[in-house]
């Protein structure tokens, strides 16, 4: 079992991110997701500004708000070294929310008012198919040599041309340690009779049958997997929940459900776990499980509309350098994709420094498989068969 020792958790509040509020918002916006098609022709990227105009707004997610504390005000520090002004917004606090927000925008070739956006990388894959963001000036990106090789490239953006890695971190089962004092070793102990109506279930999809798919020895990686393999995992998870072993499938919600103790076991974000540990006492176990965890990522992208795009690149690279980087991750939490090394890790307490789930090792990071990227048709196809199953958890 590869447990998150309690004792190497940070104890910085944070939380992945509100994906879907609950299944009646998670069911709209996997519906919305299925509609999407590809437009008739793609716009044009807008003329950059950013030799005369020094500024940028940045739309992220509030949980990736690491550059305005007292201890690493690295937005005023950008400010000081470049001149370009920076305005961070928390806009993105679910991909399918914030799309439908700009999505017409977008087709139009229009500016949205953000010069940079963060999107988990499915959602990614889908701007840069429909031709809704710009190509980035690589020769810009002065320190793209120090992201970690994994991150470098994307199979829906070979060589990182239009996308860039921001942020990762693991999926894997979580418990609560004084109900269930030996822990969980895989998603199937889940399925435990002992646990009936006590398993809480994220509705993030790539998420949760991700494990699933593991579980059964699916390669989610890999591209010898398709229909039937996708419906097994949606199958088992309809059964568990019409069985009432799963109590329900929510959003970032599912954390409370474990802090009241409405359910005692869960598949789990570790950052979450993090953050509800630091709340409430070291009360919740973590693990990515035997046969996997799966590793989500989120990325940056230039919208086709910015007229920013060199004082994004800028702003991005910043984040690039490892002083930079390795105090982002200290202070968020989650994985940073640029490979800190000595004598970075030394500027940062021992307690983070050591902790695999913010700086993971290459074992660490073996234990864990991304879920590939969909075809248009399959994410048609896979958000309204999953669709069905939240509903039925709601």
């Amino acid at each position: 079992m590869n447990e998150l020792p309690m004792s190497s958790m940070s104890t910085h509040p944070l939380s992945r991110r509100t994906m879907l509020q609950g299944a009646g918002v998670g069911a709209s916006a996997l519906l919305l997701a299925a509609c999407s098609s590809a437009p008739s022709a793609a716009p044009t990227a807008a003329v950059d500004r950013s030799e005369k105009q020094k500024s940028l707004r940045f739309d992220s997610r509030d949980t990736y708000r690491n550059t305005t504390g007292e201890d690493y005000p690295l937005l005023e520090k950008f400010t000081e070294a470049s001149g370009i002004s920076v305005t961070y917004s928390s806009a993105v606090s679910d991909d399918n929310v914030y799309y439908s927000k700009v999505k017409n925008q977008l087709k139009m070739g229009q500016d949205i008012g953000a010069d940079a956006s963060v999107l988990s990388d499915w959602m990614a894959a889908r701007w840069i198919r429909l031709g809704y963001v710009q190509e980035i000036e690589r020769k810009r990106i002065t320190n793209f040599e120090n992201i970690r090789l994994q991150f470098q490239d994307a199979s829906y953006d070979p060589g990182r041309r239009a996308s860039l890695p921001w942020r990762s971190g693991f999926t894997g089962v979580a418990w609560n340690k004084e109900e269930l004092p030996e822990g969980l070793t895989s998603v199937s102990d889940l399925w435990d009779p002992s646990l009936s109506g006590k398993v809480g279930v994220m509705s993030a999809m790539r998420d949760t049958l991700g494990l699933i798919m593991l579980d059964a020895g699916v390669d989610i990686e890999g591209k010898d997997w398709g229909d039937a393999e996708f419906s097994n995992a949606v199958n088992t998870l309809r059964t568990q929940v019409s069985s009432g072993q799963v109590r329900s499938i929510k959003g970032n919600q599912y954390k409370e459900d474990l802090k009241s103790g409405k359910t005692i076991a869960a598949i789990a974000r570790v950052g979450d776990v993090m953050q509800i540990n630091a709340e409430a006492g070291d009360k919740w176990g973590f693990a990515i499980p035997e046969k996997g965890g799966v590793l989500w990522s989120d990325v940056v992208v230039i919208p086709i509309g910015s007229t920013h795009r060199s004082n994004a690149e800028d702003f991005i690279n910043f984040y690039y350098d490892r002083s930079n980087a390795v105090k982002v991750a200290a202070a968020t939490s989650f994985i940073s994709p640029v490979d800190v090394r000595q004598p970075e890790i030394g500027t940062i307490p021992q307690e983070l420094s050591r902790n695999l789930m913010i700086f993971p090792s290459e074992a660490t990071f073996a234990t864990t498989k991304t879920f590939r990227t969909l075809s248009q048709g399959e994410e048609q196809r896979y958000g309204a068969q999953y669709q069905t199953v939240l509903l039925a958890g709601a």
